[in-house]
Protein backbone atom coordinates (compact mmCIF):
# COMPACT_ATOMS: atom_id res chain seq x y z
CA UNK A 1 0.00 0.00 0.00
CA UNK A 2 0.93 3.32 -0.87
CA UNK A 3 0.85 5.16 2.38
CA UNK A 4 3.19 2.30 4.33
CA UNK A 5 6.40 3.51 2.49
CA UNK A 6 5.29 7.01 3.93
CA UNK A 7 3.92 6.29 7.52
CA UNK A 8 6.58 8.13 9.22
CA UNK A 9 5.99 11.38 7.31
CA UNK A 10 2.18 10.90 7.86
CA UNK A 11 2.95 10.49 11.23
CA UNK A 12 4.73 13.97 11.62
CA UNK A 13 2.09 15.32 9.60
CA UNK A 14 -0.69 14.04 11.94
CA UNK A 15 1.46 15.13 14.89
CA UNK A 16 1.63 18.73 12.93
CA UNK A 17 -1.71 18.99 12.20
CA UNK A 18 -3.24 18.32 15.63
CA UNK A 19 -0.64 20.81 17.19
CA UNK A 20 -0.76 23.72 14.76
CA UNK A 21 -4.88 23.19 15.38
CA UNK A 22 -4.40 23.83 19.64
CA UNK A 23 -2.27 26.14 18.79
CA UNK A 24 -4.55 28.47 16.73
CA UNK A 25 -7.21 28.05 19.05
CA UNK A 26 -5.19 28.90 21.82
CA UNK A 27 -4.09 31.68 19.89
CA UNK A 28 -7.35 32.79 19.46
CA UNK A 29 -8.01 32.74 23.39
CA UNK A 30 -5.23 35.11 23.95
CA UNK A 31 -5.38 38.90 25.16
CA UNK A 32 -3.55 40.18 22.48
CA UNK A 33 -5.09 38.43 19.76
CA UNK A 34 -3.80 41.12 17.32
CA UNK A 35 -0.60 40.32 18.17
CA UNK A 36 -0.84 36.41 17.29
CA UNK A 37 -2.46 37.29 13.94
CA UNK A 38 0.25 35.68 12.17
CA UNK A 39 0.53 33.07 13.91
CA UNK A 40 -2.96 32.60 13.91
CA UNK A 41 -2.98 32.48 10.43
CA UNK A 42 0.34 30.51 9.41
CA UNK A 43 -1.18 28.09 12.41
CA UNK A 44 -4.19 27.30 9.82
CA UNK A 45 -1.98 27.49 6.29
CA UNK A 46 0.08 24.31 8.23
CA UNK A 47 -2.54 22.70 9.15
CA UNK A 48 -4.32 22.86 6.00
CA UNK A 49 -1.26 21.40 3.83
CA UNK A 50 -0.08 18.90 6.24
CA UNK A 51 -3.42 17.11 5.68
CA UNK A 52 -3.67 17.48 2.26
CA UNK A 53 -0.71 15.94 1.71
CA UNK A 54 -1.20 13.20 4.15
CA UNK A 55 -4.45 12.47 2.32
CA UNK A 56 -2.11 12.91 -1.31
CA UNK A 57 0.45 10.67 0.25
CA UNK A 58 -2.19 8.18 0.87
CA UNK A 59 -3.37 8.37 -2.65
CA UNK A 60 -0.02 8.18 -3.79
CA UNK A 61 0.03 10.92 -5.72
CA UNK A 62 2.50 11.55 -8.56
CA UNK A 63 2.95 14.57 -6.65
CA UNK A 64 4.55 13.99 -3.43
CA UNK A 65 8.36 15.73 -3.96
CA UNK A 66 6.73 19.09 -4.99
CA UNK A 67 3.66 18.97 -2.19
CA UNK A 68 6.52 17.84 0.34
CA UNK A 69 8.80 20.65 -0.51
CA UNK A 70 5.90 23.17 -0.44
CA UNK A 71 4.60 21.90 3.30
CA UNK A 72 8.22 22.47 4.38
CA UNK A 73 8.44 25.56 3.36
CA UNK A 74 4.99 26.12 5.11
CA UNK A 75 6.00 24.19 8.23
CA UNK A 76 9.12 26.25 8.68
CA UNK A 77 7.36 29.38 8.09
CA UNK A 78 4.78 28.80 10.53
CA UNK A 79 7.45 27.58 13.23
CA UNK A 80 9.68 30.51 12.74
CA UNK A 81 6.39 32.41 13.87
CA UNK A 82 5.08 30.45 16.54
CA UNK A 83 8.96 30.75 17.91
CA UNK A 84 8.52 34.44 18.02
CA UNK A 85 6.37 33.78 21.15
CA UNK A 86 6.86 32.49 24.40
CA UNK A 87 3.53 30.88 24.68
CA UNK A 88 3.61 27.19 25.74
CA UNK A 89 1.33 26.48 22.85
CA UNK A 90 3.20 28.25 20.51
CA UNK A 91 6.51 26.55 21.32
CA UNK A 92 5.07 23.03 21.00
CA UNK A 93 3.92 24.02 17.76
CA UNK A 94 7.17 24.97 16.49
CA UNK A 95 8.63 21.89 17.51
CA UNK A 96 6.19 19.86 15.60
CA UNK A 97 6.75 21.89 12.54
CA UNK A 98 10.19 21.97 12.47
CA UNK A 99 10.02 18.11 12.79
CA UNK A 100 7.33 18.22 10.20
CA UNK A 101 9.33 19.87 8.02
CA UNK A 102 12.24 17.82 8.30
CA UNK A 103 10.45 14.34 7.86
CA UNK A 104 8.83 16.47 4.22
CA UNK A 105 11.98 16.88 3.56
CA UNK A 106 12.90 13.71 3.42
CA UNK A 107 10.51 12.56 0.15
CA UNK A 108 11.08 16.29 -1.33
Amino acid sequence: MAHEQHQQVINALQDCIIVCNHCYDACLKEENMQMMAECIRLDKECAEICSYLAQALCRDTPFASELAAACATICEACGNECNKHEHEHCQKCAKACFQCAEACKSIA
